[in-house]
């Protein structure tokens, strides 16, 4: 008799969201997870020998829960958390506001009556925390600290007593209780890795791998795969190419696999089911057995299109070509593949969270069944694989979909002529497996690559990086050994699919800034850890977002001394303003140091104001003015220059201006007579409009435009300046104004500035 076998795959996986030069984790999620979700989807297997199963774990989700486990993890959400309620201060309410609410609604917030009520608090004044924070006294706080942490205890910690116990109290929590939920987390994540171990010993689970820090591999070792799999899609400017780096996520991996659970893995789900030729050739290079991937990369490698009828059924000619383990080989590449069913895998991870769970269960053995039967039909052994996100999907089942699980496995041991197998286990016991000559390079969504290439901002993420890599293979024979490791393991993060998820118009979450803002540090780090600067570029955000601060254009010219001593409101009045909004995207541990810029023109200069959030910052720190002037009809810059100012010991030590020339820049020591720039109280400059080959008003003579550009005489004089400030520390930007943008100056006559025009 012809035997359906199951394959379940559950992906496992969080993104590296530690900052390696400050040891500083910027999202919970790994910790919230590895609470909630890990050990109870593994730990549920003990009540069903029968029912073998897959589990795919990114090794930097491994080494961020063993971080945790080891009390070594700095996660500013969990301090906030733990922090006495009596002891927070404006801003820490505000950020436990922001972030402890970040939680499905229904199954997680309202399943606890007093954590729901604090939710509807916090909803009525517009989901603001500065509004909402005048309404939540310390104790209020307490409770949301507490059952913020209750409501993502895996269910199997929930029966533990003293956590039974704690939920039964349901409100006015005390600070013992607070202190008690904090201890417990660390306890209840050192159970997770040892929970695999143990059931991959067994032999109930069957542990597969992802490339280290979840890189596209395909695109990692050429971009060039992305137009391969979407002819006609929009490519970076530079073609990034490094195969090596693509075998070292891989090698990395099955190493650190090993060392965990002392075995070393036969499969691999690549990151995002994400294949092309070359990553199956440095697979098998490594010993490693199989692949998975979907259905739509097996259709476009063989020419045909998984189409279903009204009842989610393949013909029987397709079924047999999807329902089959695959055995690519091409020179001296051989690699066993498995392909995803698109349909029931979506079912699970879109569709039963909304049904009754048994109704569910059944709903989806009989799809499996009835999927498979055309191949059983012909005498044929059926092999269907269900590979999904084994973490995101239980938020929207009630109780994590543990009564849906439950139901659907002991469904699965007691049909009859089906297994529920590892995929080492259906390869060992299949027969006859389909060959595959060729393979079209692609991911589990759409076949392509089009999430993570080919939008401008994923262009623009992929260039960044370029340019990394490349300054990294330029100047790493200069460090040192440590330097060369921080640096090269900064390129790796920075090369994981994450960030780009996030990039373009696919993917939108709450936390889009926060990704933003990390990607950017992990490539400065790669600049720091080689003692350079990293470039402007990556003080701005590379997301398109609404520009939420208040700006006023300028309205009149201004002539302000350059003093830096103290604000002179009449000598500005007139000027454009650009003023922080320090609610927008905040997170915790991002300082708001810059309060506003005022910038302006008159007749010869260009003014600009820095006025800070508080006191001069006690640390050393770099002001960078970026200027640039524009022409009407050009479509670059008429020129670039950066005002670099540095400050020592909460001193202006000294200023420069690049830009004026190849050879030539002007500065402090230089004596410059008509630029000028001071600090004491705020920072202040003042640079000549002629070194930006720009002069205001549409009657302004080109000469006036063009002193520092000899035969450019006739050249039109740009028509407008923009601006932005940022401030740095150890050669990293730790705040900008604008975050996103420019501030833009209109070069206009004083007439025309003050009638409007």
């Amino acid at each position: 008799m012809p035997t359906l076998r199951l394959i379940l795959l559950w992906h496992q996986h969080q993104p590296f969201y530690k900052d390696l030069v400050t040891g500083e984790y910027r999202l919970p999620w790994v910790r919230l997870h590895g609470l909630k979700d890990y050990y109870g989807m593994v730990k549920l297997l003990d009540e069903f020998p029968n029912v073998h199963q897959n589990f795919n774990l990114v090794p930097s989700l491994i080494t961020q829960i063993q971080d945790y486990v080891a009390g070594t993890a700095q996660d500013p959400f969990l301090n906030v958390a733990a922090k006495p309620a009596k002891d927070l201060t404006q801003k820490e309410q505000h950020f436990a506001l922001q972030y402890l609410f970040q939680a499905n609604p229904a199954n997680v917030i309202g399943r606890y009556p007093r954590y729901w009520e604090l939710r509807e608090r916090f909803r009525e004044h517009g989901y603001s925390a500065e509004k909402a924070g005048k309404y939540f006294e310390p104790r209020d706080f307490t409770d949301l600290q507490v059952l913020s942490q209750i409501a993502w205890f895996d269910e199997f910690f929930l029966d533990d007593k003293d956590v039974a116990e704690l939920i039964k109290k349901e409100r006015n929590y005390s600070l013992e209780d607070q202190k008690f939920v904090i201890a417990r987390e660390r306890e209840l994540l050192g159970k997770v890795l040892p929970a695999y171990a143990d059931a991959a010993k067994k032999g109930s689970i069957e542990i597969s791998a992802t490339p280290f820090y979840h890189p596209i591999l395909p695109l990692v070792c050429d971009t060039s795969a992305g137009a391969a799999s979407s002819p006609g899609l929009s490519l970076p400017q530079n073609r990034f190419r490094h195969p090596e780096d693509a075998r070292e996520q891989l090698v990395r991996a099955l190493d650190l696999h090993e060392q965990v659970f002392g075995e070393r893995p036969q499969g691999v789900w690549p990151s995002e089911g994400s294949v092309s030729e070359e990553t199956l050739a440095i697979a098998h290079s490594l010993g490693i057995k199989w692949m998975a991937t979907d259905e739509g990369v097996l259709g476009r490698s063989t020419g045909v299109f998984f189409a279903r009828d009204g009842n989610g059924r393949l013909p029987t000619h397709l079924a047999e070509r999807l329902y089959d383990i695959h055995r690519y080989e091409n020179g001296q590449t051989a690699m066993h593949m498995v392909f995803r069913d698109h349909t029931i895998s979506d079912l699970i991870g879109f569709v039963y969270s909304g049904m009754d769970p048994g109704d569910a269960a059944g709903h989806l053995l009989r799809n499996i069944k009835e999927a498979a039967q055309p191949v059983l039909a012909q005498g044929r052994d059926a092999v269907v694989s269900v590979i999904l996100d084994g973490e995101n999907a239980w938020e929207y089942y009630p109780k994590s979909g543990r009564e849906f699980l439950r139901r659907f496995y002991d469904a699965l041991q007691r049909e009859g002529g089906l297994e529920a197998v590892t995929v080492s286990e259906a390869i060992a016991r299949h027969r006859n497996f389909s060959p595959l000559k060729s393979l079209v390079p692609g991911s589990w969504i759409n076949a392509n690559f089009n999430v993570w290439i080919g939008a401008p901002e994923d262009n623009r993420a992929w260039d960044y990086l370029h340019h990394a890599r490349e300054f990294y293979a330029q100047h790493a024979a200069h460090a040192s050994e440590a330097q060369r490791k921080l640096a090269f393991e900064e390129i790796l993060i920075a090369e994981g699919s994450d960030w780009n998820w996030w990039y373009g118009p696919e993917h939108h979450s709450a936390n889009d800034r926060d990704f933003d803002e990390l990607y950017r540090k992990h490539l400065s780090n790669i600049y720091q850890a080689l003692g350079a600067t990293p470039p402007d570029y990556l003080s701005q955000p590379i997301t398109a977002g609404e520009v939420r601060p208040a700006f006023t254009p300028q309205t009149a010219y201004i002539h302000p001394r350059i003093t830096g001593d103290k604000i002179r409101y009449f000598e500005w009045m007139g000027a454009a303003i650009f003023t922080a909004d320090q609610r927008a995207g905040s997170m915790h541990g991002k300082q708001f140091l810059l309060d506003s810029v005022h910038a302006g023109i008159d007749s010869a200069f260009v003014y600009g104001r820095l006025d800070f959030a508080g006191p001069l910052p006690e640390m050393d720190f770099d002001v960078v003015v970026n200027l640039e002037s524009w022409a009407s009809g050009e479509a670059r810059p008429r020129r670039t220059l950066r005002l670099d100012a540095k400050v020592e010991d909460r001193k202006l030590a000294g200023w420069k201006v690049e830009g004026l020339e190849e050879s030539a820049s002007a500065s402090s020591s230089k004596g410059e007579e008509n630029a000028k720039a001071a600090l004491v109280r705020n920072f202040e400059f003042r640079l000549p409009m002629s070194w930006l080959l720009a002069a205001p008003g549409s009657a302004a003579s080109p000469q006036t435009a063009t002193d520092h550009k000899p035969g450019a005489a006739a050249t039109v004089p740009a028509n407008r300046l923009r601006l932005r400030v940022s401030l740095w520390h150890n050669r990293l930007p730790v705040d900008a104004l604008p975050v996103e943008g420019w501030i833009e100056l209109q070069l206009l006559s004083e007439a025309e500035l003050t009638s409007g025009m």
